[in-house]
């Protein structure tokens, strides 16, 4: 069975891409879905001022804000998945967790912003297909 990671931000984007899981006529169904958000770490001085017990359950809230709907749409089709709520750099912690599990590939939804405003905001699609440890697939 193999593994594919689908990182999630809760956008449309990230829905069409996990439909593209259920439906896609590229993919056989033998895999195995992790679905992964990552939430950015909070600053030091926030840390100053809430506790790591607030934080993480803000964390949890947010991760499963974000992947609600994936999830949903990956168990209508009959996908089998994982969730997994990750901290941090968002690029760095989705090929680290590619790395972990030995993905197949990673799956993502694209915002398709304009060359320039990746080169000014960066982007997290790039910066991945750039690390990855295997085939990226842009929805």
């Amino acid at each position: 069975m193999n593994t594919i990671i689908l990182a999630t931000d809760g956008s449309s984007h990230s829905d069409a891409a996990a439909r593209y899981l259920v439906d896609g006529p590229l993919l056989n169904r033998d895999f195995t879905v992790h679905v992964l958000h990552c939430e950015p770490d909070v600053t030091g001085d926030v840390k100053a001022f809430i506790g790591q017990a607030d934080i993480d359950a803000w964390h949890h809230e947010e991760s499963d804000k974000a992947m609600k709907s994936v999830v949903e749409i990956l168990s209508a089709g009959n996908i089998g998945f994982e969730c997994h709520e990750l901290t941090g750099h968002t690029p760095d912690k989705i090929v680290a967790h590619a790395v972990k599990v030995g993905a197949a590939a990673i799956v993502m939804g694209s915002h398709h912003r304009a060359p320039f405003l990746d080169a000014l905001l960066g982007s997290v699609c790039s910066r991945v297909i750039a690390h990855a440890p295997c085939p990226v697939l842009l929805i």
